[in-house]
């Protein structure tokens, strides 16, 4: 327990700092920005390409990932239905209400506290993979669809996916691994040395992002939405991922524990992008991102205390 409370610790010093950082001003007005660009494009696909290289897949990724898409299906589809039946919201404000319950931040949370908490970079990658190359296309396939009337071609569907530098560098890791291949140390040792760039520009980018931030003002008649969206992320999400993983899927010790801390992780920033890009729901999405990330703390907290 000592050892995973040292780990949440570790990732919020760093975000303080950052916090500290865009406070202050010591980088300039495009710090946060270029840093979040700097992990996402360059260091993430680094770090999970060394990582899975020398991972366990089918520990990694038989009940994980199956866990991950089930926890992650059924708290969307049971938020959709609040929202559309209860709220009565437009359908693409709902959508991206969703995706504010049920997207979790694989990237700029999840990666460090997997690393920190976890002890292994490869238990955030099911959750990475089924995201980025299932759930959120299918999101923005949506989206697409409800705002300008026209459906998103397969073509299209597909190229989201594989243009995403996060994917390529899993893909690239996963084959490495199950062809047991090594890369040479010349080229190993640099990719090694910017993958490890990832965690401190995530959280340093994630803490910057939170000066002026403040939640439930200025959102009119919203404020439902958010609140609700938040208990669904933090919540529901974990519950359903432990007990589809204890008790339908037999899982315990680390591997529930790990499996469980991924469903409960907070909500993915690229929500309030993807918010942002249609037009929709940009303040819930915003709010959530926020509140989530907050509470998201002593929820993994208890996790902890009740799984280790």
């Amino acid at each position: 327990m000592l050892g995973v409370l040292t780990g949440f610790a570790v990732v919020w010093i760093i975000i303080l700092v950052g916090y500290l950082i865009g406070r202050l001003g010591v980088l300039g007005d495009n710090a946060q920005p270029v840093l979040s660009r700097l992990a996402f494009f360059v260091a993430s696909p680094a770090l999970l390409l060394v990582t899975l290289s020398d991972a366990d897949l089918h520990t990694v990724f038989s009940l994980p990932l199956l866990i991950a898409a089930v926890s992650a299906f059924l708290t969307a589809g049971a938020f959709l239905l609040c929202t559309r039946w209860w709220l009565r919201r437009p359908l693409p404000e709902a959508v991206i209400s969703t995706m504010s319950s049920s997207l979790v931040n694989g990237a700029n949370l999840g990666l460090p506290i997997a690393v920190y908490v976890l002890g292994d970079a490869a238990y955030i990658a099911p959750v990475l993979i089924f995201q980025m190359a299932i759930f959120t296309p299918l999101f923005l396939m949506v989206m697409d669809t409800t705002t300008s009337g026209r459906r998103t071609s397969l073509l299209r569907f597909l190229a989201q996916i594989v243009r995403n530098p996060i994917i390529i560098g899993t893909l690239i890791g996963l084959i490495l691994a199950a062809t047991g291949t090594t890369l040479p140390v010349i080229i190993l040792e640099p990719v090694t040395l910017i993958g490890g760039a990832a965690v401190p520009a995530m959280l340093l980018a994630f803490g910057i992002s939170l000066v002026g931030s403040r939640p439930l003002t200025r959102i009119g008649g919203r404020r439902t939405d958010v609140v609700l969206a938040t208990a669904f992320k933090l919540i529901l999400q974990p519950l359903l991922a432990f007990g589809l993983a204890h008790f339908v899927l037999g899982l315990d010790g680390h591997l529930l524990f790990a499996v469980v801390v991924t469903a409960a992780l907070p909500t993915a920033q690229n929500v309030f992008v993807a918010a942002s890009r249609y037009g929709e729901g940009v303040l819930v999405a915003k709010d959530t991102v926020l509140l989530t990330t907050i509470l998201s703390l002593p929820v993994l907290v208890v996790i902890a205390a009740l799984l280790t």
